[in-house]
C-alpha cells in the first residue's frame, strides 16, 4: 500500500529535512534518494514522530525501513554498517508487516490476537510510535487512493492503530486516527455528523467565546493563572457517544466544551470551585480523573454545567504537563535510549508501557476491546493465521489443546515454522505452529507427566485426563497399576507398604488410588514422597553446599537406634538406603552400627552368621542431611548422550559422586551408573523421571539391593 505522490511543498519540505538533519537522520534519507525513494512521501511521518519527540535514531528507522520494504538488497547492502540499535528498530517495523498480512486475510472476528501479537513481536517499543506515525501519514493521503485500498487501509487503522494510540495516550494521534478510519468506512454517517457541526459553527463560537470571556474575568478575580480554550469535539467520538447512549445530536451537552489550563494540581481544584460558582453544575457528569486516573495514565478534571443561554457545557481541568501527558501520553517525553539514563517517573512510564495488553476494560475502546501488554503470554499462529494466545512456557502440545480438545487428543507431530519438533518445545511469540494429527485420538498417559514436559498449562492438562476419565475403569485401574509398579521399580521398593496411600491422598481404595495415578491426579513424585514419610517422617532439607565426602557418615540425628543410645552409624554401601526404607542394623567391629536396607542379601548373609548382632533401627528426624544411590541408566547411545545426562543431573542439584558408562559397540546400547547424593525419595523420582525422558533413554532406576 503506497502514498500518493508528493506535493511541491512536501518536496521543499524534505530538501530542508535533509539540509538540517542530524547525522542518523541525514544518513538515511541520503540513502533513500540514492536508490531513486521519494523521501518527501515521508515528510509528514518524520513531523509527527518530531511532535512526537522521538530521537534522531528513531527518525532514522523509520526512513530505513522505506528502504528496507521497497529495495531489501539495498537495505541488505547497507544494514551490516548501521549500529545494532538501527537495525533492531528496523527489523520491529519489518516483524510488524506480518500483522497487517495477517489482518488483510481475516474477513471478521476479534483482533484483539493480532494487537497483542504485534506488541509481543516488537522488543523496542519506540517502533511502535513509527508504525502510528506512518499510518496517519497515509490516512492523511487515503483520499487518493483506489476505493478498496482506502477501505483496507481505514479497516486495517480501526483495527490495530487507534486502539493502540488510544492504550498509549497517544490522543492527537488516536482522534486523528479514529476519524480519518470512520471518515473512509462509513462516510454518510461522516458527512452527516460533519454538517451538523458545520450548521452550528457560527453559533457554537460565538457562544465559545462569551463563555472563555466571562470564565477569564472570574478566574483572575480568583487569583488563578490560567490558559483558556475551546475544545474541538472529534467526529468519532460524538458517533460513538450517540451510538453508546442511544442519543440525538441535539441531546449531546458536550459539543460544546472548553479546557483550562493551570499550574498546579491546587489551581485545577480551585478553578473548577470556580466554575462551579460561575455556573450551575450537572452531578452526574462529574468525574475526578485526578484522584482516580484512568488505566491509561489519563488526568483531567471533567464536569459540565448549564452556561450561559442555559447551554449545556463541558468544562475540562489540568495542569500544563498533565495536557502535555495527555496530548501526546509518554511519548511527550519519549527520549529513550537504550542503557541511557531517565528519571523515576519516566522508568515508571517505561514499565506501564510494557503491561500495555493487560486484560482490563478501557470506556474510551470499544466495548469488550482490552488492549495491553502481557509479557508472560506467547501468541502464535495456525497455519491459517489465526492468533492463540498462552501461557508463557506453553508446548506446542498445550498449544494443540488450546486449538481444538480433538485436535490435542489427535496430535502426534508438530512444525514450527515449518520445522518439525518435539511435543515439548515452546514456542515463541509470532511462531507460526501446525499440528500433525492422526486419524484417531489417541493421547499417551506420558502427557500427564510433569517430568516429561509435555503439557506446561492446567487447561490442557484437564482436556487430556478428561479424554482418560471417559475410557473404561478396568483400563485406568490397569494403567495405574501399570505406573506405581514402574516407580516402585524405578526407586528398588518392590515390597514397600502401599497401606497409607490412599488415604493420604484422601481416597477410600487403593484402587481409586491407582485410577487416580492413572489420570495424572497423583504424581509418582507425590507416590515417593508419602513412601518415604509412611515409616517415619523425616524432615526434608536442602542438600550441603559442596558434596559431602562418599565416606563421610551421616548425622547421628538421622537414625534411632531401639534399646541403646547414640552410637555411630553408616548406611550400608551395598544397598544404600533412603529415609522411609525399612532399615535393620548391624552391629559391626570398629565401625559402629551398619544400616541396611531390611531385603538387604548382604544383611541376611550377616545374620545367618552372627544373628545376635541384628538391631532394630528406625528414621528419625534429620537436618541437612543427604544420602547416597546408586542409579543405573540404559539406552542406545547417541551424540551428546552423556552430556544431557549429566547436565539433567547438575540442574536438578544431585551432586555425582561417582560415574562410569559401558557401551555395546555391535547394537548400540548404552549402560550408565551414577553414585548420587539425593535428598529424599521424592528428589530421586522426580530425577528419575526427567532421565528416562530423554531422547534414547529406556529405562533409569535406583539399583536395588545387591
Amino acid at each position: 500500500m503506497s502514498l500518493p505522490d508528493s506535493s511541491p511543498a512536501l518536496r521543499a519540505r524534505s530538501l530542508s529535512l535533509r539540509a538540517n538533519a542530524p547525522p542518523p537522520l541525514a544518513e538515511a534519507l541520503a540513502a533513500c534518494a540514492a536508490h531513486g525513494l521519494d523521501e518527501a512521501r515521508c515528510a509528514d511521518v518524520l513531523d509527527l514522530l518530531a511532535m512526537l519527540g522521538c530521537d534522531a535514531q528513531t527518525q532514522a528507522a523509520a526512513m530505513w525501513f522505506e528502504l528496507a520494504r521497497r529495495d531489501p538488497q539495498a537495505w541488505a547492502a547497507r544494514a551490516g554498517s548501521l549500529p545494532a540499535e538501527l537495525k533492531r528498530l528496523v527489523e520491529g517495523q519489518l516483524a510488524a508487516e506480518k500483522v497487517w498480512t495477517l489482518h488483510a486475510l481475516r474477513e471478521s472476528g476479534t483482533h484483539e490476537g493480532l494487537r497483542r501479537l504485534l506488541l509481543a513481536i516488537i522488543r523496542d517499543l519506540r517502533v511502535v510510535f513509527v508504525l502510528l506515525a506512518r499510518q496517519l501519514a497515509k490516512m492523511r493521503g487515503a483520499m487518493a487512493l483506489p476505493e478498496a485500498e482506502r477501505v483496507a487501509l481505514a479497516r486495517l487503522t480501526r483495527d490495530i492503530h487507534a486502539p493502540l494510540a488510544n492504550r498509549l495516550g497517544i490522543w492527537q494521534l488516536k482522534w486523528e486516527l479514529e476519524d480519518l478510519a470512520f471518515r473512509y468506512l462509513q462516510p454518510d454517517t461522516y458527512k452527516r455528523i460533519a454538517r451538523l457541526l458545520d450548521e452550528r459553527r457560527a453559533d457554537r463560537e460565538a457562544f465559545i467565546a462569551q463563555v472563555l470571556a466571562e470564565l477569564g474575568v472570574a478566574l483572575r478575580a480568583a487569583g488563578i493563572e490560567a490558559d483558556l480554550a475551546g475544545r474541538p469535539k472529534h467526529i468519532y467520538s460524538i458517533w460513538k457517544k450517540m451510538h453508546r447512549k442511544g442519543l440525538e445530536f441535539s441531546d449531546l451537552y458536550d459539543i460544546r466544551a472548553v479546557r483550562i489550563l493551570v499550574d498546579s494540581v491546587a489551581d485545577c481544584y480551585a478553578a473548577l470551585g470556580v466554575v462551579h460558582a460561575q455556573w450551575q453544575h450537572l452531578p452526574r457528569e462529574f468525574d475526578d480523573y485526578l484522584a482516580r486516573p484512568k488505566g491509561n495514565g489519563y488526568r483531567s478534571l471533567h464536569t459540565a454545567v448549564i452556561g450561559p443561554q442555559g447551554k449545556t457545557l463541558e468544562v475540562q481541568i489540568r495542569t500544563h504537563a498533565m495536557h502535555r501527558d495527555n496530548e501526546l501520553g509518554v511519548a511527550a517525553h519519549w527520549r529513550y535510549k537504550e542503557g541511557g539514563g531517565a528519571d523515576a517517573e519516566f522508568e515508571a512510564k517505561i514499565a506501564w508501557m510494557r503491561k500495555l495488553l493487560e486484560p482490563r476494560a478501557d470506556e474510551d475502546v470499544a466495548a469488550g476491546l482490552r488492549t495491553e501488554l502481557v509479557e508472560d503470554r506467547v501468541y502464535l499462529l495456525t497455519p491459517k493465521g489465526e492468533v492463540f494466545d498462552l501461557p508463557h512456557g506453553a508446548t506446542v502440545l498445550d498449544f494443540a489443546y488450546y486449538v481444538h480438545t480433538e485436535v490435542g487428543h489427535r496430535c502426534r507431530g508438530a512444525k514450527v515454522n515449518g520445522r518439525i519438533v518435539p511435543l515439548t518445545h515452546q514456542p515463541r511469540s509470532g511462531d507460526r505452529v501446525e499440528i500433525v494429527t492422526a486419524k484417531n485420538a489417541e493421547p499417551s498417559r506420558d502427557w500427564l507427566s510433569p517430568h516429561h514436559g509435555y503439557l506446561n498449562t492446567s487447561r490442557a492438562r484437564e482436556k487430556a485426563r478428561s479424554w482418560f476419565r471417559r475410557i473404561a475403569f478396568d483400563a485406568n485401574l490397569a494403567a495405574g497399576r501399570s505406573l506405581l509398579e514402574r516407580e516402585l521399580k524405578r526407586l528398588a521398593l518392590p515390597h514397600a507398604d502401599l497401606s497409607r496411600l490412599p488415604a493420604h491422598f484422601h481416597l477410600k481404595s487403593h484402587e481409586e488410588l491407582l485410577v487416580a495415578l492413572a489420570l495424572g491426579e497423583v504424581s509418582a513424585g507425590q507416590i515417593a514422597r508419602v513412601l518415604q514419610e509412611a515409616a517415619h517422617p523425616v524432615e526434608p532439607a536442602p542438600l550441603p553446599a559442596q558434596p559431602v565426602a562418599r565416606h563421610a557418615a551421616p548425622d547421628h540425628g538421622a537414625l534411632r537406634i531401639e534399646g541403646v543410645g547414640n552410637l555411630l552409624t553408616v548406611l550400608a554401601r551395598c544397598c544404600q538406603p533412603l529415609p522411609g526404607d525399612p532399615v535393620r542394623g548391624f552391629i559391626t567391629k570398629g565401625r559402629g552400627v551398619s544400616v541396611h536396607r531390611a531385603d538387604c542379601a548382604s544383611l541376611a548373609r550377616l545374620a545367618r552368621r552372627d544373628p545376635d548382632r541384628v538391631i532394630e533401627v528406625e528414621w528419625g528426624h534429620a537436618t541437612a542431611q543427604s544420602y547416597q544411590v546408586d542409579v543405573e541408566l540404559r539406552g542406545f547411545d547417541r551424540k551428546g548422550l552423556q552430556k544431557d545426562v549429566t547436565n539433567l543431573i547438575s540442574n536438578v542439584g544431585t551432586p555425582i559422586v561417582a560415574s562410569s558408562s559401558r557401551l555395546e559397540g555391535r547394537t548400540g546400547e548404552v549402560e550408565m551408573r551414577f553414585t548420587l547424593r539425593v535428598r529424599d525419595f521424592e528428589q530421586l523420582s522426580s530425577l528419575l523421571g526427567k532421565l528416562v525422558a530423554l531422547p534414547n533413554v529406556v529405562e533409569a532406576r535406583r539399583v536395588g539391593a545387591s
